[in-house]
């Protein structure tokens, strides 16, 4: 695989017109969907532009419209779930109720890898391989964020509303205990049996990761 910038240039083609139409839109959405399902079952090795092609129910020209080369979508998918990770931190810290927020924070994490397992295993996949196609926005736009939201808390820590912790690793300890029930999936529902149908497991793990983590965060 070539090594790509994250970066405007390396967007869909439809994206460099001044209007995208909602076609335009819901027809790049059909291909990163059906691209997510191809990668995740082949790898970027195996997969093909005519399997996401087939997949999307397009035709191939159709989608070399959108985007030029596989390593763009296999780019673009990186891109819109890193986006994805992103936004439940992005809203931290807006009620200023440290528990609250960083409770809804747990949970709104959880909920992403029980309705997005394969977009967060893709992802777990490009940062264990060095983040080769996504490298330049984890220095860029995530630590800007994270910088950001570590700052938050240091404040609710001065103000005396949460325990003296370190803002980063406890950003990191929420990142590993509730994306592990995506990437780790399988070993979750082996370990688990029949409290897994269904996904009954998440809502334990909910309480069980709130209970840990809140309790841990009170002030002294």
């Amino acid at each position: 695989m070539t090594r790509a910038a994250l970066t405007p240039a390396n967007t869909a083609r439809a994206r460099q017109t001044k209007k995208r139409t909602r076609i335009q839109e819901e027809n790049e959405g059909r291909i990163l969907d059906a691209a997510l399902e191809v990668f995740s079952s082949y790898g970027f090795r195996g997969a093909t532009v005519d399997q996401i092609a087939e997949r999307a129910g397009m035709t191939k020209p159709n989608l070399l419209y959108y985007f030029r080369r596989k390593d763009d979508i296999y780019l673009a998918i990186l891109r819109r779930t890193l986006e994805l990770w992103l936004q439940p931190l992005e809203s931290l810290g807006e009620s200023d109720d440290p528990i609250a927020e960083i409770r809804a924070y747990i949970d709104r994490k959880l909920e992403m890898s029980r309705d997005n397992p394969k977009a967060s295993r893709l992802y777990a996949m490009e940062i264990l391989q060095g983040a080769p196609i996504i490298g330049a926005a984890l220095e860029t736009r995530l630590k800007t964020l994270v910088d950001a939201k570590a700052e938050v808390i240091r404040r609710w820590i001065a103000e005396g509303r949460l325990a003296p912790i370190d803002p980063y690793h406890l950003i990191f300890l929420i990142w590993a205990t509730t994306q592990h029930y995506a990437d780790f999936d399988v070993q979750v529902r082996a370990t688990l049996g029949e409290a897994a149908e269904g996904n009954r497991h998440f809502d334990t793990a909910t309480r069980t990761l709130e209970a840990i983590v809140l309790n841990g965060l009170l002030p002294k």
